[in-house]
C-alpha cells in the first residue's frame, strides 16, 4: 500500500494538472499562446526551490507536498503543450495504415459467414470490431433500455477476454525465461495491434495500459498491486494524450476501474471460497457472487457520472450483467473461432449455428429484461 500511495502522489495532482490544463488553458490561449507555459514553468520553478530549501529534518509531507506541486506543473504543461498543437494534423503511420486494412478485412470476413439469423453477423461485427453499421435500430433499443449498452461499446472487456484468450493460447509455450519472453513480446504485440484496429478508443488504450503493465510485472518477477497498475496506467494515458481527459468513455472506465479497486476485493471476501479441492472446491453460488459484487462495484461508481451526463440509470444493471456477461464472454470466444476457421475455410456449420444461438440468447434475455 505504501507503493500505491507514493504513485497516487504522482498520478493524482498530474491528473489534477491535466484536468485544470485542459478547462482554463482555452481562455488564457486567447490572451498569449505562451501564459500557459509560463504558469507551469512558474510552479516548477517555486516547487524546485522549495525542495531545495528543505534540510534533513524537514518533515516527509512537505517533501510530498513538494513533488505534488511538480507533477501537477508537469500536468499543466502537458495540457498546455495538448492545447498548442491541437491544430496540428495527425499523419498514420504504415502500422496504422496494416491495422485499417485489417480490420475492413476482418469485417468483410463476418459478413461472409452463414449465420441462420441476418442479424447476427451485425452484433457480432460491433462485439469484435466496434462496427454498429450492421446493427438493427430495435437491437440497439434493447440494449439501451436494458442498461447493456456498455457491451456494445468496446471496452476494457473486449480486450479483457482476448487478454486471456492469448494467455491460453500461450500455455504450450512453457515457462522458461525464453518462453516468458516471448509470450510477452506476443501478448503485448497482439494486443497493441487489436488496439489499433479498433481506432484506440479511450477503454482499449486503458485495457491495453493494464495488461502491459501486468504483464511487465509478471516478466520482471514483481508483485502486481491493482492500485498501483490504475494510477500508473492513468498517468501514461494522460501524458500520452492530455485531451482525453474530457471524454466520457475514459471518465467511465477509470471509474469502473476504481470500483473493481477499492470495493471489489473487500465485497468479494463476504463470501469466503469453498473448503477442499476437485469439485468440492467448485462453487456456482459464489461465481455469481463475484460477478454480482463486480457489477455493483463498478456501478457505484460510474452510476452518478452516467446519470450526470446521460440522466438515466438502469434499473436492472444487475440482473443485466448476470446474464449479459457471461455470454458476452462466450459470444466473444465462439465468435473469434469461427472467424478464424472461417478464414482458413475450414469452419464447421455447428460451430456457427452455435454461435448464431448465443447470439439470439443474448438478445432475447435482453430483450426481456428491456420489458419489465
Amino acid at each position: 500500500m505504501a507503493e500505491a500511495r507514493d504513485i497516487g502522489g504522482i498520478s493524482v495532482p498530474f491528473a489534477a494538472g491535466v484536468a485544470a490544463g485542459i478547462a482554463v488553458f482555452p481562455g488564457i490561449l486567447r490572451i498569449s499562446p505562451f501564459l500557459p507555459s509560463l504558469l507551469a514553468l512558474s510552479i516548477f520553478a517555486l516547487t524546485v526551490i522549495a525542495f531545495r530549501s528543505f534540510d534533513g529534518s524537514t518533515p516527509l509531507p512537505a517533501i510530498r507536498l513538494a513533488f505534488a506541486g511538480l507533477f501537477l506543473a508537469a500536468g499543466l504543461f502537458c495540457a498546455a503543450n495538448a492545447r498548442l498543437t491541437s491544430g496540428i494534423p495527425d499523419t498514420a503511420g504504415p502500422l496504422s495504415d496494416f491495422a485499417s486494412q485489417s480490420v475492413s478485412a476482418l469485417r468483410e470476413c463476418i459478413d461472409a459467414i452463414p449465420y441462420p439469423d441476418k442479424g447476427t453477423g451485425g452484433l457480432v461485427k460491433a462485439l469484435i470490431t466496434g462496427d454498429r453499421s450492421g446493427l438493427d435500430r430495435h437491437v440497439q433499443d434493447i440494449f439501451r433500455a436494458s442498461g447493456a449498452s456498455h457491451i456494445l461499446a468496446l471496452s476494457g472487456l473486449h480486450l479483457g477476454i482476448i487478454y486471456l484468450i492469448l494467455i491460453r493460447l500461450c500455455t504450450p509455450l512453457g515457462n522458461s525465461p525464453s518462453a516468458r519472453k516471448a509470450k510477452f513480446v506476443l501478448i503485448l504485440s497482439l494486443s497493441g495491434f487489436y488496439c489499433l484496429m479498433t481506432g484506440a478508443p479511450p477503454s482499449i488504450v486503458r485495457a491495453f495500459l493494464f495488461i502491459t503493465i501486468n504483464e511487465t510485472a509478471k516478466l520482471s518477477g514483481r508483485k502486481k498491486d491493482p492500485a498501483r497498475v490504475l494510477l500508473a496506467a492513468l498517468t501514461v494515458q494522460l501524458a500520452l494524450e492530455p485531451e482525453v481527459i474530457t471524454s466520457v468513455g475514459f471518465q467511465l472506465s477509470y471509474l469502473a476501474m476504481t470500483g473493481i479497486t477499492l470495493i471489489y476485493p473487500r465485497l468479494e471476501k463476504l463470501y469466503p471460497e469453498p473448503a477442499g479441492k476437485g469439485w468440492k472446491s467448485i462453487d456456482p453460488f459464489r461465481k455469481i457472487w463475484k460477478l454480482a459484487v463486480m457489477s455493483l462495484s463498478c456501478q457505484i461508481f460510474t452510476a452518478p457520472l452516467a446519470w450526470y451526463r446521460f440522466h438515466y440509470f438502469p434499473e436492472y444493471f444487475l440482473l443485466t450483467n448476470l446474464i449479459a456477461l457471461p455470454l458476452t464472454s462466450a459470444i466473444v470466444v465462439l465468435s473469434l473461432t469461427t472467424i478464424a476457421l472461417s478464414a482458413m475455410g475450414c469452419c464447421p456449420l455447428s460451430l456457427v449455428i452455435l454461435d448464431d444461438h448465443a447470439v439470439r440468447l443474448l438478445v432475447s434475455c435482453l430483450e426481456i429484461i428491456s420489458s419489465m
